[in-house]
């Protein structure tokens, strides 16, 4: 769902290109790996709030910290490498517990034989970064079939875990094809979003979600086994998070840096099966929409994944796309019609896009009867 705007408000008040081009660098010096030389980290002029604002929006504050940590101690704005550090602590604190609570789920659902995945979250972030902590990640999200989706939910209730008030509407159930579940008292609550479909309205689905499932590949964690997403697939499914995020007009540097992450772990053969997978799925171009702001983020790769977005929504410009991804609350932003975008995504084809508009569009009406605020 969208942040509230008063997380903008701060960065809405001036202009704060430099600070975002700032955060920017820092991405791109992370990626470019520890041999890179160390480039000027302090920050002249700069809001070291705005900064920190700006990173922690993306949930990309530790891949600030682990590139500033690279230059000389005496280089380094102090103000902000302390509150990056307090963020990554705070990050490792919330992931350890997500962790826990992910083993105990595992369990749950083994033992009744539930076919399930989990989605993103610290077990992604180690298989991509080689660190469980380096976004915070405050829910645990899970993938099953429509047909496994009640027993997952009583299953999930045998421990606890209780369907969120909010989500219980048909607009959660039937349209975003999720519910969340918490158990735990407020001072500790443990939420798994349990998902049966991985795309809101809005945006292409894919074709076949249950395809998911089928390819998983087994995780140890613990010395436990626990089903993930298959290397494509997450590269895929951030993807489709970042489409999402662009729709709902939020930040989304995190999943772009998933993106390449993800894509760098891929020789070309694996590149164009990822390609083949997601023509199948009718996500090609949500999956090419996401290497393309990777490239504008991060720096093009020149691979064949790379080459391959260059053309994708050309009416977008890259300083556009750049804004669109780390910085959707400045006003100066030329944000394209969803329409035009959804146009896009679902290839240009008539009936493609007449389904999928017609399903947002009923969502839409969903959402404004059974979403309505309470009346005092």
């Amino acid at each position: 769902m969208a942040l509230p705007e008063s997380s903008y408000e701060r960065l809405r008040a001036a202009d704060r290109a430099d600070e975002i081009a700032y955060v920017r660098a820092c991405l791109r010096l992370y990626f470019a790996g520890p041999d890179a030389p160390a480039a000027d980290a302090s920050t002249p002029d700069l809001s070291d709030a705005a900064i920190a604002d700006i990173a922690r929006l993306n949930k990309v504050a530790t891949f600030v910290l682990k590139a500033l940590s690279r230059a000389p101690a005496q280089a380094r704005p102090a103000g902000l490498f302390q509150w990056l550090d307090t963020y990554r602590r705070r990050t490792v604190s919330m992931n350890a517990a997500c962790l826990m609570d992910s083993i105990a789920i595992h369990e749950a659902l083994r033992d009744r034989r539930i076919d399930f995945v989990f989605l993103k979250g610290p077990f992604q972030q180690h298989l991509l970064y080689d660190d469980h902590f380096m976004k915070p990640s405050g829910d645990v999200d899970i993938l099953v079939s429509p047909a496994g989706f009640l027993h997952a939910r009583e299953a999930l209730r045998a421990i606890g875990y209780e369907v969120s008030g909010k989500s219980r509407s048909v607009w959660w159930v039937r349209f975003l094809g999720e519910q969340h579940m918490i158990r735990g008292s407020a001072s500790r609550p443990s939420t798994v979003d349990l998902h049966y479909r991985l795309q809101q309205p809005g945006s292409p689905s894919p074709r076949n979600s249950d395809g998911f499932l089928r390819r998983k590949r087994l995780v140890e964690v613990a010395g436990a086994e626990v089903p993930f997403t298959s290397a494509a697939d997450t590269l895929m499914l951030s993807c489709i998070s970042v489409a999402k995020a662009l729709f709902n007009r939020e930040p989304c540097a995190g999943y772009v840096c998933d993106i390449r992450a993800s894509a760098s772990r891929l020789d070309e053969a694996d590149q164009q099966r990822v390609l083949d997978d997601a023509v199948s799925q009718g996500l090609d171009d949500t999956l090419l929409l996401g290497l393309r702001a990777a490239d504008v983020l991060l720096g093009g790769t020149g691979t064949l994944l790379s080459e391959r977005a260059k053309p994708i929504l050309s009416r977008i410009g890259n300083e556009d796309l750049l804004n669109m991804v780390i910085a959707p609350w400045l006003s100066s932003l030329r944000w394209p019609q969803r329409r035009t975008v959804l146009w896009e995504l679902c290839g240009r084809a008539p009936v493609r896009y007449l389904a999928e508009a017609g399903w947002a569009a009923s969502a839409d009406i969903s959402r404004r009867i059974f979403e309505r605020p309470a009346s005092p």
